[in-house]
Order: C-alpha cells, then sequence, then structure tokens
C-alpha cells in the first residue's frame, strides 16, 4: 500500500520552544494510524501542519499525494479534520451546520442537503437536525463535528483527540463509526491520550514525546518493548508474600512489583505460559499457597507510562459529556 499520509524531518518552534523536533511519518492508506503522547508532546502541532494550519520551519510532508505547504489548497478539499473541541455554529441547526459545510466544499445547494440527512441519519441525529444545536448534548456535539468532516467523503480524516469528554457510550458509537469508515478505504490519522481507544483502533503507533517519535510499532510491538508477558498472583499472608518475591524474582526480566495491600506480585518474564508453570512449581516446593494466578500481556497504558514518565489521561480528569 502507497502511504497516504508522509512526514519527513517536521519542525516547529514557538520562540525558544521546540514543539516539533524531527518528525517522521509514514501512513498506509486505508488504515488507522495512532498518534499517543502526553500534553505538549507535539500531537496537535503534527496534525495542525498535515492539514495546511500551521507551515513547519523545516521538512516535508504530503497527504493524499499533495504537499501539504505547495498544495494547501487543492489538498483542504481532500482531507476532513475533527478536533478536540466541536467546531460547529450553537446558533444554527444540525442540518443547518452540514449544509454550510457543504456549500463549502462547492457541493451545491441540492448535494449539500442531501449529504446532511445522509450523515444525521448515519451518526443518529435525525431527530434533533432541526433543533439548534445549542440545544445538543456533548455527545451529540462532537458527532455533528466528525459529521461535518465527512460531509466531502474525503480519503484522509485527522482526528484530534476525538472522544475527549465522551461517556463510553458515546466513545465506542463514535469507535465504531471509525472502524466503518476505515473499512471503506478511509485513512483515518488519530490522537488520542485514551489507551484503549488506541489498542483498538489503530493498526500502527507512533508514540511521541518532547516533538520527537520515541517508539513506533503495532500495539503488540509496543508492548514487546516494555518486557512481554507478566505473571500476575496472590498469595495468603505477608511473610509468604516475601517469599514469592524472594524466589521468583532472580527470574524476572525487570523489577517484581509488590501490592502489599492486595498481597499481590507483578513479575516481568519470558517463555509464556511454561514460565507460569515453573514459577507455580518453585512456589510449590517452598510451600507458597497461591491464591490466584495468571499470564497477561502489558497494557498500553504501561507501554506509555514506561516510555514517557507519563501516566495517561483518564477518564477522572476529563469532563464527560452525554
Amino acid at each position: 500500500m502507497s502511504p497516504a499520509i508522509t512526514a519527513e524531518g517536521l519542525v516547529k518552534k514557538y520562540g525558544a520552544v521546540t514543539a516539533l523536533d524531527g518528525i517522521d511519518l509514514s501512513v498506509p492508506e486505508g488504515t488507522v494510524f495512532g498518534l499517543l503522547g502526553p500534553n505538549g508532546a507535539g500531537k496537535t502541532t503534527t496534525v495542525r501542519i498535515l492539514t495546511t494550519l500551521l507551515r513547519p520551519d523545516a521538512g516535508h510532508a504530503t497527504v493524499a499525494g499533495l504537499d501539504v505547504v505547495a498544495d494547501a489548497a487543492r489538498l483542504r478539499s481532500r482531507i476532513g479534520a475533527s478536533g478536540q473541541y466541536a467546531a460547529v455554529d450553537d446558533h444554527l441547526t444540525g442540518a443547518e451546520n452540514l449544509e454550510m459545510v457543504g456549500r463549502l466544499y462547492h457541493l451545491g445547494t441540492k448535494r449539500s442537503k442531501q449529504r446532511a440527512r445522509e450523515l444525521l441519519e448515519r451518526f443518529d441525529l435525525t431527530d434533533a437536525a432541526d433543533r439548534p444545536v445549542r440545544g445538543y448534548s456533548g455527545g451529540m456535539r462532537r458527532r455533528l463535528d466528525l459529521a461535518g468532516a465527512l460531509v466531502a467523503d474525503p480519503p484522509v480524516l485527522f482526528l484530534d483527540e476525538p472522544t475527549t469528554g465522551l461517556d463510553p457510550r458515546a466513545r465506542v458509537s463514535l469507535w465504531e463509526v471509525v472502524a466503518d469508515l476505515v473499512a471503506g478505504g478511509t485513512t483515518v490519522l488519530l490522537t488520542t491520550q485514551y489507551l484503549e481507544e488506541a489498542d483498538r483502533l489503530a493498526d500502527r503507533i507512533a508514540v511521541v514525546d518532547h516533538g520527537r517519535v520515541i517508539a513506533l510499532g503495532t500495539a503488540d510491538e509496543l508492548k514487546d518493548q516494555v518486557g512481554g508477558d507478566r505473571i500476575e498472583l496472590s498469595v495468603t499472608s505477608t511473610d509468604e508474600l516475601e517469599t514469592a518475591r524472594r524466589v521468583l524474582a532472580p527470574s524476572a526480566l525487570a523489577d517484581v512489583h509488590t501490592d502489599l495491600t492486595a498481597l499481590r506480585l507483578t513479575i516481568p518474564v519470558a517463555g509464556g505460559a511454561a514460565s507460569l508453570t515453573a514459577a507455580l512449581g518453585r512456589l510449590a516446593d517452598e510451600r507458597v499457597t497461591v491464591r490466584d494466578a495468571g499470564l497477561r500481556r502489558p497494557t498500553l497504558d504501561e507501554v506509555f507510562l514506561t516510555l514517557t514518565g507519563h501516566q495517561a489521561a483518564t477518564d477522572d480528569n476529563k469532563e464527560t459529556a452525554q
């Protein structure tokens, strides 16, 4: 597959602050590419350059085969974008918002109205089509904003933290829309701080920090970078916890995590199920009573924390919108 998006050595500075410090990306057609990183890592700046809203200070980028600087005017008709905050007019109805976008894309009045109705139905907004947007809930506004990004049926779509503030049900609904778009051939570049979102949607992921790509790969490849499998087990007493730690620590690939409250150990290992079997055998030899045990992969949250030193954002520190 040829790349729908390429970036080579993108640099962007704001005075003494370097927002991007040589970003390189390549996104194949018909895939979802995830950009992960803490606040201020350079994700939104990257999207703004790729959508022609900012000019890079150095480097080169193309989207849908067009240069983001030299061909900016032509490119804008071939991309869609939905930002962190819904860009809708509160005084217009949902239908009027989408019809206005259609006219801006020069679709003509008839086609703009037709496309608006198609998208309102697709995003389950038909019942609210003729109501002013100021009365919409947060989730409805986000869906309308995404619908606006799709009016011209663009081959490349940029979603900058599209589910920020959505409740879990609305978030899952939007994920289903994105999956349907990609199945139809759309290329999506997604920035997010929700690790579950990237794990579920993205074919490949770039972790960005301080304006640089610090890791790149599939979700499984990134998980392998931070230690592969984990044995998780719990015991019945603090004495047994210490014994288990002493016995299993020599075979661990990295530091063993101890949870004194839950009487639980987490041990990074190689070897999959065989490692778990061997660990349980050693504990049985030491007469340690294991309450439960299992083998699991690291989560993207652990990848994010290991690579960036930051916790990913959680629902607890984001405003919820219905």
